[in-house]
């Protein structure tokens, strides 16, 4: 028994003088190691501020700027530990990590699907220069103006000012219109006139009102005039002219100012905006009074 006991002191000692020796031959590794830990740390806050710099002249949403700049800064501290783990000769170790790391990413790429695909949508959309906040956009069957792009999704407020929120995801799949990519918009009046109208006076005169009230038309030689048709009540026209906009409001203003302008001139002038007019003609066959042929007569 005891030279039992003696045998198991002498194993546990001889391990315990290979661990400390193990350790003494590794201490170089190890303070590598930390030094390799500490230099990731400073390197990845001194990038991520870097990476914050250069998000400025890009990015206008905080949200984002703050996501690259935390990503930027774990990607850094995690190459520092992948390359520690190498240094103290923790292969084994990396490979588990590695794969674990896959294992974890895969099963949070499956539950988040959906989330993942809105924030990687929410940072494309943040680099497109033609997207920006202050924008008048109309996508989905919505219009207004872009407030805020993050990592979710994309919000607009409508001309009622009405917030619409819509997934980034959604955005990106989807064609947009940026009404505020250029400095003009061209304005489509629709009207008619009764056909007892002189049309030759009423195109002048309707692109001279338009000369005449709006700066960006230089002459009424700028506005388009078209006749359409010969409709039920009216002979219709087509006008069409520029305007310095790029909202959508700026566009209804520029329209409500122009019929308002156009109606004004018309009424001076006595020509008529006609309105459908149905006529109901009754003849005596419908007189209430009138003897039905189908009625008996008595003779008595």
């Amino acid at each position: 028994m005891k030279e039992q006991f003696n045998t198991a002191l002498g194993n546990l000692m001889d391990k315990l003088i290979g661990w400390f020796n193990t350790i003494i031959e590794s201490i170089p590794n190890l303070i590598l190691a930390i030094l390799v830990m500490v230099a990731a740390y400073f390197s990845a806050k001194y990038i991520s501020r870097l990476v914050v710099k250069i998000a400025n002249k890009r990015i206008e949403q905080d949200s984002i700027k703050s996501a690259i700049s935390r990503v930027t800064a774990v990607v850094v501290v995690s190459l520092g530990l992948f390359v520690a783990l190498g240094v103290l000769n923790l292969g084994k170790a990396l490979t588990s990590l590695l794969a674990g790391a896959g294992v974890v990413g895969l099963a949070i790429g499956l539950a988040l699907q959906g989330t993942l695909a809105n924030t990687f949508a929410g940072l494309i959309l943040s680099f497109r220069k033609k997207i920006q906040i202050g924008h008048w956009v109309e996508t989905t069957g919505f219009s207004g103006e872009v407030m805020d792009i993050n990592l979710k999704d994309f919000t607009l407020k409508e001309a009622d000012n009405n917030i619409v929120i819509i997934p980034n995801k959604t955005i990106l799949d989807n064609p947009l219109k940026n009404y505020s990519l250029t400095t003009k918009m061209r304005i489509f009046l629709e009207c008619g006139v009764g056909y007892e109208s002189d049309l030759e006076k009423v195109q002048q005169l309707t692109k001279e009102v338009i000369a005449n009230n709006f700066e960006q038309v230089n002459s009424a030689e700028d506005v388009e005039f078209y006749y359409t048709e010969f409709g039920d009540s009216s002979i219709n026209y087509l006008c069409r002219f520029w305007i310095d906009a790029e909202s959508m409001l700026e566009k209804l203003r520029a329209k409500t100012k122009a019929i308002i302008e156009i109606k004004k001139a018309y009424d001076k002038e006595g020509i008529n905006i006609p309105f459908p007019i149905r006529t109901l003609q009754f003849d005596n066959k419908l007189d209430v009074n009138a003897p039905n042929s189908n009625t008996p007569v008595n003779n008595n």
